[in-house]
């Protein structure tokens, strides 16, 4: 019953829920809906990119995207990006560079993450529609994946954040030697430089902004435990990740430079210390023949998976993130993902958020609502005087 009623919201209308505050769940005929990221072009259009299709990790996972107009009350139809026959593509992030709208992506197959290619493919938009016009591999090791933005550095190239998935010789992919990294271009994407950030074991999802001296950078954890910090003057070369006061429950997080001057991150604030769930792995429901014993974690971590994914938290920090003492209830629940499948109503996590605040003031977040939609907040200016604070 509670798949059905999701499924009948899944209209992409945008709905009054409080004042100032807007929700809607986007348009898509998928069964699993999962890892969304917002853009906003120069003329104000928002788009909003995730995975779809029946389980994460299945090769009908393909990249879906949706368009919001200025002015629009309710999102556009959703479109298929990619379509690779024998991998699962996952985790979207749209990179807009004046005029142009890059696409950039994972590519896997089944859950192999070690064996990851990622694909970066140019977008055309004519209104609501967006079509890939062409697409290719980045030349960068297998098991590279990427979550957060695009960055152009001062002197112009392209700063693209990554994490590498480490495989361990006849093993399975478990994510315990998971190690985050940079790829410096400065010939628009044709070659990259590849650095790992030092230290950073069990550190992903890397989430650079800018700050007072550079940059910032916050990282998932693996071991589910704080959301970890490091610091770069460059965006180059990175210090070692160390943790703040923000849990982590080893699963996505996002930030943001606020007009204001404060460091935005949305995120699970829950971790392994507070919640005795857990699960084998991320994808121990593929039901794959796979006889690879679980990668050994000696020199790595021994990553913690199945930690509650609620609630949705917006956290702010004035302090360059190394503290978020401020923090606002943006949504609730059980957070039960202890199953990835969207079918039998057992999963009611409410993850991966995203977050972009508009040139008009607004502030927009998405994320994952029990791996069925991609739910969608539109909050007016002046929205801390609107929100329960946590």
């Amino acid at each position: 019953m509670i798949v059905k009623q999701i499924e009948a919201g899944m209209t992409g209308w945008l709905a009054m829920v409080a004042p100032g505050i807007e929700a809607s769940l986007l348009p898509s005929p998928m069964v699993q809906n999962h890892a969304s990221f917002l853009a906003e072009l120069p003329d104000g259009v928002v788009i909003c990119a995730w995975f779809g299709g029946s389980l994460e990790g299945k090769s009908d996972i393909a990249i879906r995207a949706a368009v919001l107009l200025p002015g629009a009350d309710r999102w556009g139809p959703t479109v298929t990006l990619s379509r690779d026959p024998d991998r699962s593509e996952q985790n979207p992030v749209i990179f807009v560079d004046g005029e142009e709208i890059y696409l950039i992506h994972t590519a896997q197959p089944s859950g192999n993450q070690d064996e990851c290619e990622i694909r970066m493919a140019r977008i055309a938009r004519d209104g609501e529609n967006l079509r890939v016009t062409s697409e290719r591999y980045l030349d960068l090791p297998r098991g590279c994946f990427v979550r957060a933005p695009m960055r152009v550095l001062d002197e112009g190239g392209w700063l693209l954040p990554l994490f590498r998935c480490v495989s361990r010789p006849g093993q399975k992919w478990t994510g315990s030697h998971d190690v985050a990294a940079v790829a410096i271009s400065h010939d628009r994407g044709s070659t990259w430089d590849y650095r790992e950030v030092p230290g950073s074991i069990g550190s992903v999802h890397m989430c650079p902004v800018p700050s007072t001296d550079g940059m910032v950078a916050f990282y998932r954890r693996r071991q589910a435990d704080e959301v970890h910090r490091s610091e770069s003057a460059d965006g180059v070369t990175w210090s070692a990740p160390a943790p703040t006061d923000l849990p982590n429950n080893n699963s996505s997080i996002a930030a943001q430079r606020l007009s204001s001057g404060e460091v935005a991150l949305i995120c699970n604030p829950v971790n392994a210390t507070m919640s005795g769930a857990r699960r084998a792995s991320l994808y121990d429901e593929l039901g794959e023949d796979d006889a690879r014993p679980d990668a050994d974690p000696e020199g790595g971590c021994t990553p913690i998976w199945g930690v509650e994914r609620a609630p949705v938290a917006l956290c702010l920090s004035q302090d360059d993130g190394r503290s978020f003492p401020e923090r606002y209830l943006i949504e609730d629940g059980p957070g039960t993902c202890l199953s990835n499948n969207s079918i039998d109503g057992k999963n009611h996590e409410l993850s991966y958020p995203w977050l972009l605040e508009a040139r008009d003031g607004a502030l927009h977040l998405s994320y994952t609502y029990h791996r069925r939609a991609i739910k969608h907040l539109r909050l007016a200016p002046g929205w801390r005087d609107r929100l329960p604070k946590l």
